[in-house]
């Protein structure tokens, strides 16, 4: 089977755990304010790559993945749902580590059984929520949270391990009440394990540029390291909060 795929990076370390592989895959529904990858947007483009030619390019230089494995991103990856399952079937026969980097946003129960089958063999979720507030988070992407909150509920259920992801971008997705209660809604799911905060940067403004694409936050300025380190901890703050009231109510 044939994936469209953006780019590959040979030596991740901040997507997942240990040292990774990291497939970009092409095509995005969603247009995120923040985005630095514009380039992902549309579908069928980059290269059309077998996932068997991604596998042996990975097992080629598997002893520079000790403790690591594949991790597939995007753009949106769902949008290739079938794809995913069968580089990442491939990829547990092997005994590759298995990661999905993801917003959610294409979860649907009318693809469950697509769904199932990329479950079961699906190590760890990096679910991005961008916005704990339906309109902010439709004025952010351009589209609703219920799937990505549907597809965290989807993941307790089966008991797959999730990361939750936060770009915090100041003025838009670092306000202090907004972040205690995205903490105290993840606080209730068994399955998150942890908490990333990654601070909005310009880096991909070059972009834009180059494909004529409108930039939405002209002027707002990069987050600092430590300012991204204090929306984390209002986030574990709320993820205390509620399992504090759920152990007093126990």
């Amino acid at each position: 089977m044939q994936g469209w795929v953006h780019s590959v990076e040979s030596f991740g370390t901040v997507d997942g755990p240990g040292v990774r592989m990291v497939i970009f895959l092409q095509g995005c529904p969603m247009r995120c304010a923040y985005c630095h990858n514009p380039d992902t947007w549309q579908e069928k483009r980059g290269t059309l790559t077998d996932a068997e030619e991604l596998i042996e390019r990975f097992l080629r230089n598997r002893s520079y993945y000790k403790n690591g494995g594949i991790t597939v991103s995007g753009g949106e990856p769902l949008c290739q749902v079938e794809f995913v399952t069968n580089l990442f079937r491939k990829a547990k026969k092997e005994g590759i580590s298995t990661c999905l980097d993801t917003s959610g946003v294409m979860f649907s129960e009318v693809l469950l059984k697509e769904y199932e089958e990329l479950s079961a063999v699906t190590d760890l979720v990096l679910l991005d929520v961008k916005h704990t507030d339906n309109e902010e988070h439709r004025k952010l992407t351009g589209y609703s949270n219920d799937a990505t909150f549907a597809f965290l509920e989807y993941l307790e259920e089966k008991k797959i391990p999730v990361w939750i992801r936060r770009v915090a971008v100041p003025g838009y997705t670092d306000e202090e009440d907004e972040l205690l209660r995205l903490g105290e809604y993840i606080g209730g799911f068994g399955c998150v394990r942890a908490v990333e905060v990654l601070p909005y940067h310009v880096m991909g403004l070059s972009k834009y540029k180059e494909l004529g694409i409108p930039y939405r936050l002209e002027g707002v300025p990069q987050m600092e390291a430590e300012d991204a380190k204090r929306c984390r901890q209002i986030i574990l703050q709320g993820v205390r909060n509620r399992r504090n009231r759920t152990d007093t109510t126990a």
